[in-house]
Formats: structure tokens, C-alpha cells, sequence
């Protein structure tokens, strides 16, 4: 198994330290994968940062010169109450961007089997028009309109569980039946979108798939999603590439989510992906870097996620279980679910 490793040591120029995205998150996961001995077990690709078509193919020309201005001034810019910016932030974000560009380039290709893009700033709440939410360029809608127009890509599966909604997601491809875009997602929570009836637009109606969770569901409801609602709808689309936002804020140690997964969960996530890949898209599959602030586990997420893709059985979690589970029923959800999407 040949798994794809994306990542740049430039993805710590965009900091701002005491934020919660700061250049540790991405250190962290870097230093775990090394300790794991995972390095030299995996195919590293560099990556090059995307160009200004391939950024248009997603966002608004005013999206870009928002980020130019900045790049063309001397100080950190507030973009909004959550988003900063540095004069290097294009930069970085245009790698972050390329890198999962270049994911998906190393498993369409054939050079890989699958692939790991390690990436930061995030990418899932950057709409066409706007940075929000810690958020940049939208990394994972920019690398899915790339497959379509360079590979010839029919439809893609973009699934995303991080506990935060991914708004820009959902707003790029909401009027889009190309793109099947399923949200696992803790709401109420920012950004206040992802509601079971935000199903999509258009020719794009029902392409939209939202799961919002109140807090405290841990891993037997993600694991009940996954089974009832994520399988079927992604065997009745029939995706041609699998692409993964996952965010490690839904752990329950994360100090900006209200979640109850443990890493032992977000394996079985994982592991889930790569086997509906395999029945679906021939293990087509790209997992990129969203969410995830406590240090510890982000980064065994990451080791966990590389374990998976190359095959291994390992898992480790240093935090094990939440001291408190609350009881927390998901069938409701889905019986929802179910009669909106007809699954």
C-alpha cells in the first residue's frame, strides 16, 4: 500500500501565537508521525501552491484580493472576529491549497493508493466570497474542482466531520449534483449552518447531506451515522474520488468542540472511509487536515489516520476515554434524515 504524504514546513509562517490555529497544531502532528516511525513508510510529495485559475474555480475574484492586500502590507489583519491574516498567509494558504491538490493528483495518477494532506490554515468555511472561521482558500472544494477539470473526475464525495459545520463547503457546491457533500457536525455551534433541511439548490437538491448533533454524542452515535446514513448515501451516489475534511475537534478533550469521540472512534471513521472507497471508488481516497486544538489529540489522529492508509492495525491514544459519557440517543436524527433524503 503506497499512501501519499503532503505537507510544508512553510505551514508555519502563517501564526499568531495564543490563537487557537496556531503553527503548533500542524508541529504536533508532524512530530508524532516522525516518533511513530512513519516517515519513512510513506511517499513524500511536495507540494506547489495552486494558481490563481484554480482558486477562481472555487472563489470570487474578491476572495483573492482580500488576501493580496494583506499579503502587500507589514502587519496581522483581522479578517473577522475568528480569521487573521499575515502579509505570508497567501502564500502558505495557496500551498495548503496545492497540497491537496496534489493529493488527489498522486491517487488519480496511480503514484499512490491513497493519500494524507497535513495542511493548515484549514479550509472548510471559506466560502466563495469570504474568509471565516480560521479559514483561508477552501482547500478541499479547491483540490474536488481540480479532479473534475484535470482528471475528468465525475462525481466526488466530499465527507466531512469536523465538529465545526463546513459552510464554505456546502455553500461552493450546494447547487452542484457533481458533489456529494455530507456534514457530520455539532449544532448548536459555529457557524450556525448545517441544518437537516439545507439539502441543496437546483439541480444540486438532495446533493447536500447535514447531520447536526447536539453536544456530548460520542462514538456509538458517529458509528450509527456512519452505518445508517453515510454508507447508503454514498453507495447510492457512487462517487469516482473520496475526499475527506476531518477535523479532530470532535475528540472530547477539544477545547473549542462539546463532543465525546475518542481517538478509538475517529479510527473506526477512518477505517469506514477506506472500506466504502474501496467498494465504491477503487480506494480513491484523499484525507485532508480541517479542525483539531488540542495538541495530543490532533496529532495521534494524524498518526492514526497514516496507520490506516498504509494498512496497519495500530492505534494509539494516549487519552482513552471520556471520565463521563452521557447517554445520547442518534435514531431520531436518522429516522430524519431518512425521510429527507429518501435513504
Amino acid at each position: 500500500m503506497t499512501t501519499a504524504y503532503l505537507t510544508h514546513v512553510s505551514f508555519t509562517e502563517h501564526d499568531f501565537p495564543g490563537h487557537p490555529e496556531h503553527a503548533g497544531r500542524i508541529q504536533a502532528v508532524w512530530q508524532q508521525i516522525s516518533a511513530a516511525g512513519l516517515g519513512d513508510q510513506l511517499l513524500h510529495v511536495a507540494p506547489a501552491p495552486v494558481s490563481e485559475e484554480q482558486i477562481f474555480a472555487v472563489h470570487s475574484r474578491a476572495h483573492l484580493e482580500r488576501l493580496v492586500a494583506v499579503a502587500q502590507g507589514e502587519r496581522l489583519t483581522r479578517l473577522d472576529n475568528e480569521t487573521y491574516a499575515l502579509p505570508a498567509s497567501l502564500e502558505v494558504a495557496r500551498l495548503a491549497a496545492g497540497a491537496a491538490i496534489g493529493a488527489v493528483d498522486a491517487v488519480l495518477s496511480g503514484r499512490a493508493d491513497n493519500a494524507l494532506a497535513v495542511v493548515r490554515p484549514p479550509g472548510h468555511h471559506a466560502t466563495p466570497d469570504r474568509q471565516m472561521g480560521f479559514c483561508l482558500l477552501n482547500n478541499i472544494a479547491i483540490a474536488a474542482r481540480h479532479a473534475q477539470s484535470a482528471h475528468g473526475i465525475k462525481k466526488v464525495l466530499i465527507l466531512d466531520y469536523d465538529v465545526h459545520h463546513g459552510n464554505g463547503t456546502q455553500d461552493i457546491f450546494y447547487a452542484d449534483p457533481s458533489v456529494l457533500f455530507i456534514s457530520i457536525h455539532q449544532s448548536p455551534h459555529y457557524p450556525g449552518t448545517g441544518a437537516l433541511r439545507e439539502t441543496g439548490a437546483g439541480a444540486g437538491r438532495g446533493c447536500t447531506i447535514n447531520a447536526p448533533l447536539p453536544a456530548g454524542h460520542g462514538d456509538a452515535s458517529y458509528r450509527q451515522i456512519f452505518a445508517e446514513v453515510v454508507q447508503p448515501a454514498v453507495e447510492r451516489f457512487e462517487p469516482d474520488l473520496m475526499l475527506i475534511s476531518v477535523g479532530l475537534d470532535a475528540h472530547w478533550m477539544d477545547p473549542l468542540g462539546g463532543m465525546q469521540l475518542t481517538l478509538e472512534g475517529y479510527d473506526h471513521l477512518a477505517r469506514a472511509c477506506l472500506d466504502m472507497a474501496e467498494r465504491c471508488c477503487g480506494g480513491r481516497i484523499v484525507f485532508a487536515m480541517e479542525g483539531g486544538y488540542d495538541l495530543p489529540a490532533l496529532a495521534h489522529g494524524w498518526r492514526n489516520i497514516a496507520h490506516a492508509l498504509l494498512g496497519q492495525d495500530e492505534i494509539s491514544d494516549p487519552y482513552g476515554e471520556p471520565p463521563s459519557l452521557a447517554r445520547a440517543d442518534v435514531q431520531s436524527l436518522i429516522q430524519q434524515i431518512h425521510r429527507i433524503h429518501r435513504l
